[in-house]
């Protein structure tokens, strides 16, 4: 077909217009003037090219190029100067193209298939999993017979047509001049740079945030909805890598010790448990230089175990949760990864699939939408039996514009009274989320003192009322466990500290509206440290945790509730036995000496550690050699999942 669209006489006069514009327009300027006109309105075409294969429909594609609060032009700009670059690079006008239009359209092809099996559309890392690919060809085949046929003979038809097009372009598209090409070059080469160092989603910036480009990882489809197939799919890019850590092999997976790492054990008695992550919990008398009327969490206090260290700041709360309930940690992932959305495409063991191989019921609770951050998928792939979500929960009460703790907790103990099993609830709160609106609730009760602006006091108190509600929340909890015969452990941490804007700054409390990446070990523990409670109702607080990474609270939990298991005890003890922290920018010993950036000399690495990232990439991402010897019941569990 683009064999034939090219020998069409239209098409050739289309093709040869800059030529001939050359020939006659002796201004260089204009003549490059001409050049970028071309190749700004086959651009254009291109996106609309590609936003329409992606979407499957044209409805939208009209309002993401003339939105003024979408990257629609900002796309199109891009693309244009990316072409003109490398034209100078071909040296021809326009050879770009046939580069660009399979690199675009292709995975803009894919993507649109992918969601009408899998429902999400095409991430770069979806290459890891060449395999599940492979297997949904057969599906796709048997549902859509036809489509595969037309598929096949247009993938032949295409290709064809791409060399055609590109044997032809080389023949017959006007070269540039040497000068061209190296105003081509310091024009595009920088402004690319530029761009790309935009493209690191996990750090604010002003000028991506004017050009109206806003990064919704929590939500991919909206994330390519709204910023479109090429934007969105560049976001993702940096997740797509995750190499093999140096020298893991056969060997190195057989010589992990197995010995002393504690065997499948529990109580007698087996505990119910509940896991709490509450959303931004975070103790505001931290500020030392602001006073408060009262303390807003006396309960957490008197029952706190220790300290969690969250790898996040201010949001990414899937990435807490991902470590805490697999016991896996994002140090040995791509920076500014999110597992829930790249990862997590098959079983993974848990704390559900442990619990479910101990005879427990396993369910998940959030009062908010399913889909959000893939939960609905991840927690299948988890092992949990059930989740249950806004659409499937009693309606919830609402303080501000979210579910209350409150609402929340009475649904767990109403859901705990109705079970004679022993059952593992994994609940992640909403009531803590930001922003925090002054006048959230109709009255705050804990005054703040300190000299800090009117509206960052606001924002403190809204936030410090929410605070006292969860601690509330938390009493009533305990005090209905306390009156159980069965022993019921609760688990409470936050997941990182809010975003409270300036707030910080004028407490002089950070330097800056977030937290630092980088910094002295006791900067890092102020700026990410949020409060843990391990608490029972026959054996009280489990005390002197200390601060430990996400990762770590598996094996503080199930020492405590008395269960031993090949890695969550065995394995997570040894590595605590050493370690607190586990961040991809400080490896935390137990005596408080750190190693920061220690993920970039991996020649030094402490074999425990180093054997840390094998398992884990191991059962992530290879062939699961060592998930007998360190998951012993997590197969047999996966055969009668559902939905698998």
């Amino acid at each position: 077909m683009i064999a034939l669209i090219m020998k069409s006489v239209p098409a050739r006069k289309a093709a040869l217009l800059s030529a001939g514009f050359g020939s006659n327009v002796q201004s260089p300027a204009a003549r490059a003037a001409i050049g970028i006109v071309f190749s700004f309105s086959f651009a254009l075409l291109s996106v609309i090219a590609v936003e329409w294969i992606a979407r499957g429909t044209l409805t939208d594609v009209g309002e993401f190029l003339t939105s003024t609060v979408r990257p629609g032009m900002t796309t199109v700009a891009m693309l244009a100067i990316v072409m003109l670059t490398l034209d100078a690079v071909f040296g021809r006008r326009y050879q770009s193209a046939f580069v660009l239009i399979p690199l675009f359209l292709i995975p803009a092809f894919v993507s649109n298939q992918k969601q009408h099996f899998l429902s999400d559309p095409f991430y770069p890392s979806d290459v890891l999993f060449t395999r599940q690919i492979m297997e949904l060809l057969p599906v796709m085949v048997r549902d859509r017979p036809w489509t595969a046929a037309a598929l096949l003979v247009g993938i032949v038809l295409f290709t064809a047509g791409i060399v055609f097009a590109w044997r032809y372009a080389w023949q017959n598209f006007p070269k540039l001049s040497r000068q061209a090409r190296l105003r081509h070059l310091c024009l595009g080469l920088p402004v690319i740079a530029a761009f790309a160092s935009l493209m690191d989603y996990s750090q604010y910036s002003y000028i991506r945030d004017r050009l109206q480009v806003v990064p919704m990882m929590w939500d991919q489809k909206e994330n390519y909805r709204s910023n479109g197939f090429i934007l969105a799919f560049l976001f993702n890019i940096p997740m797509a890598d995750v190499a093999a850590p140096a020298g893991l092999n056969a060997d190195a997976l057989d010589a992990i010790p197995s010995r002393n790492y504690g065997y499948l054990t529990g109580p007698e008695e087996k505990p119910d448990i509940i896991m709490l992550m509450s959303e931004s919990f975070w103790d505001p008398m931290r500020l030392k230089n602001l006073s408060f009327s009262a303390d807003p969490m006396p309960n957490v206090r008197a029952a706190q175990s220790g300290y969690v260290f969250s790898p996040e700041f201010g949001g990414m709360t899937a990435n807490v949760e991902f470590e805490a309930l697999t016991g896996f940690s994002n140090a040995f992932l791509p920076y500014g990864s999110i597992p829930y959305q790249q990862y997590v495409r098959s079983d993974v063991p848990s704390l559900a699939t442990f619990f479910r191989g101990e005879g427990y019921i396993a369910r998940a609770l959030h009062p908010f939408s399913g889909w959000f951050w893939n939960r609905n998928q991840v927690y299948k792939d988890f092992g949990f039996e059930e989740f249950r979500t806004e659409e499937t929960m009693p309606p919830m009460e609402k303080r501000g514009i979210f579910a209350s703790d409150d609402s929340l907790m009475k649904e767990i103990m109403r859901e705990g009274d109705g079970l004679d099993k022993p059952f593992f609830f994994f609940a992640v709160t909403l009531q803590g989320h930001g922003p925090y609106e002054p006048y959230r609730y109709a009255r705050n009760t804990i005054g703040i003192r300190g000299n800090i602006p009117e509206a960052d006091r606001a924002t403190l108190a809204t936030y410090t009322q929410g605070v006292k509600e969860a601690d509330d929340s938390l009493k009533m909890l305990m005090d209905w466990a306390s009156k159980r015969g069965r022993e019921t452990i609760i688990v409470l941490w936050g997941d990182h500290l809010p975003p409270l804007g300036n707030v910080y700054m004028s407490a002089g409390y950070m330097a800056d509206q977030v937290a630092t990446r980088r910094a002295p070990l006791d900067v890092m523990k102020r700026e990410h440290e949020t409060p843990l409670v391990i608490w029972s109702n026959k054996k009280g607080v489990k005390e002197n945790v200390g601060t430990i990474s996400p990762s770590l609270i598996s094996y503080n939990l199930l020492k405590f509730a008395g269960f031993e298991h090949p890695f969550y005890t065995g394995f997570l003890g040894r590595v605590q036995k050493k370690y607190d922290i586990i961040d991809r920018y400080q490896l935390a010993a137990r005596n408080n000496k750190a190693t920061p950036d220690w993920v970039r000399d991996r020649k030094k690495l402490d074999p425990l550690v180093r054997d840390y990232g094998y398992l884990q990439h191991d059962i992530m991402f290879g062939k699961a050699r060592t998930l007998e010897r360190f998951f012993p019941r997590h197969d047999l569990l996966a055969e009668g999942y559902q939905g698998h």
